[in-house]
């Protein structure tokens, strides 16, 4: 079961990075006509998706390498902060409501503790 968990987290780093790719292209291309900030806004998303679909990548060696660890916990912080900052920021540019920017925050605290997590497996497993 432990590889399976592992492989599940690859999977979600991968599809979280093919889609990161995607819509960083949708952005550049398609939101052109967007104001700067807007646009900017879609960017960082972007980026920070795919910061973090790399981040599940780590999560999936460290569940295969530490199948009882915390890491696991780490790849569900990851992946909320993917849906709550980068989605947020999504929205934002896509509507221009700037309400959308109260959720960013839980979604960067979403990335702080997954990599808190990650930190803390490596340091406490062997």
């Amino acid at each position: 079961m432990p590889m399976g968990i592992a492989r599940a987290w690859a999977v979600a780093g991968a599809v979280a990075a093919f889609f990161g790719v995607g819509l960083g292209a949708f952005g550049a291309h398609a939101l052109s006509d967007l104001p700067a900030e807007r646009v900017a806004n879609w960017e960082t998303g972007a980026r920070y998706q795919m910061y973090h679909a790399f981040g599940l990548l780590a999560v999936a060696l460290a569940v295969g390498r530490w199948p009882t660890s915390v890491a696991r916990h780490a790849g569900t912080a990851f992946v909320a902060g993917i849906v709550l900052f980068s989605g947020s920021l999504y929205a934002i540019a896509l509507s221009g409501v700037r309400l959308f920017g109260a959720v960013a925050p839980i979604g960067g605290a979403a990335f702080l503790i997954g990599w808190a997590l990650l930190g803390l497996t490596a340091w406490r497993e062997q």
